[in-house]
């Protein structure tokens, strides 16, 4: 089932820093043949002045993929577009959501927020160089912003830009005063300001983000009327709770597998090819932690991943003891 990826947006995995890496992107397709997924986010100056083409590395099983960019250079931006479009990514999206310090030095990510018509045209170089869409994912404001007068400004001046999709986390960002993780937590969401935005815009492919729980969760907001759900630490923490039925609920389409003992299996292939290229067990399996939360045998599994699979000559037998811990109604529990 070959699907755009306004399509496979109707559930997609969230950019997140350190997490949804090449590993943790690949383990979540196991789940979902049609979720839409994201690199972590990208600087264009480490593409383009940085040459760290590396950082682009996939796998092609893991499409529908997408790559976020940060920036706010035009030009640069439209350049590491081109190289992300070389690589095979399915679409480009815009971080104008981040919170961090380290990215308000560097004038990119949510501080973005409060330059609309830079945004903009920052969309519309990127636009031109590619022909894969590009998208944005924004907060509805930052600081004191009015979120009421400026998420319509700024929605107003990246759709007059080209861009067809936008992905809004329903939570303000304070850039003085509170932390990342703070960020992620603290400014109340809003997600009926989101669907009034969903309203004004019907030609925009609107993804609500923020505080989704679950496949209900995701369903629930689909039938509230908005075109997609973004799902972020939820869908890291226990992941099966999120995609695995989601291809057949959201899309009518068959599973590639029935319970998380299948999904462990199917990563096999995946592992041992790390293995075998230098890798460490641990870089996969951190990812994996949360297969069986809330399922009996969940500690066991933690446990003996975490310690067992630190060292350099950890294998495919310690994920071998660490599902042996879990109880069979818990491998089959769907």
């Amino acid at each position: 089932m070959t699907m755009t990826t306004q399509e496979a947006a109707r559930l997609s995995i969230a950019p997140m820093m350190d997490w949804t890496d090449r590993h943790c992107r690949m383990f979540h397709r196991q789940m979902s043949r049609h979720a839409l997924l994201y690199t972590e986010m990208v600087t264009s100056a480490a593409l383009v002045r940085g040459g760290a083409r590396q950082l682009l590395r996939f796998d092609p099983a893991e499409h529908p993929v997408a790559l976020q960019l940060g920036g706010s250079e035009p030009a640069e931006l439209a350049q590491a577009a081109r190289m992300g479009e070389a690589e095979g990514y399915d679409e480009i999206n815009l971080n104008v959501g981040c919170p961090s310090d380290r990215v308000q030095a560097g004038t990119f990510g949510a501080v973005l927020m409060t330059q609309p018509a830079l945004v903009a045209e920052c969309v519309a170089a990127m636009q031109a160089a590619v022909r894969v869409p590009v998208t944005v994912k924004c907060r509805i404001g930052v600081d004191e912003q009015d979120p009421e007068e400026t998420l319509p400004d700024f929605l107003d001046k990246v759709r007059a830009a080209g861009t067809r999709r936008v992905i809004i986390h329903a939570r303000k960002a304070w850039l003085q005063g509170l932390s990342p993780k703070e960020n992620r937590d603290i400014p109340p969401l809003d997600h009926d300001l989101v669907r009034r935005m969903k309203a004004r815009y019907p030609d925009l492919h609107v993804s609500l983000n923020g505080g989704i729980a679950g496949l209900d969760a995701v369903e629930a907001k689909l039938h509230h009327g908005f075109d997609g759900v973004m799902v972020g630490r939820a869908a890291y923490h226990d992941p099966a709770a999120v995609l695995l039925g989601a291809d057949a609920r959201l899309w009518g389409a068959a599973q590639s597998v029935r319970d998380r003992a299948e999904i462990v299996e199917a990563m096999r292939p995946h592992i041992a090819h790390h293995l075998e290229s230098g890798g460490k067990l641990a870089q996969v399996t951190r990812h994996m932690l949360g297969l069986f939360a809330g399922q009996p045998g969940a500690r066991a599994w933690r446990r003996i991943l975490s310690e067992r699979g630190q060292g350099s000559a950890a294998g495919l037998d310690v994920l071998d003891e660490a599902l042996a811990a879990v109880p069979r109604p818990a491998l089959e529990a769907v």
